[in-house]
């Protein structure tokens, strides 16, 4: 596959020009990127993982994994219907 670096297009003054955004690989590039960076985002704000209360790495090891796999069971119902 041909896929162009994650870097995402400003509306003003972006170091993106057209010559980036033409190609086909980035359109699946930035498809990529969202499917990588939802759930991230899912869990820091409503997962509790912006800032976490644990101390350690085996506990917040164990908060990330809780926290993602109830991100995978919110999608559930989502990915089911489709």
């Amino acid at each position: 596959m041909v896929v162009t670096p994650h870097v995402a297009q400003k509306a003003r003054h972006s170091a993106i020009d057209g010559r980036t955004t033409q190609h086909p690989g980035y359109a699946l590039s930035q498809r990529c990127r969202r499917k990588i960076e939802e759930p991230f985002g899912w869990a820091k704000t409503v997962g509790g993982m912006a800032q976490t209360v644990h101390r350690g790495l085996d506990r917040v090891r164990a908060q990330f994994t809780m926290t993602m796999a109830a991100c995978n069971l919110a999608r559930l119902p989502k990915l089911l219907a489709a």
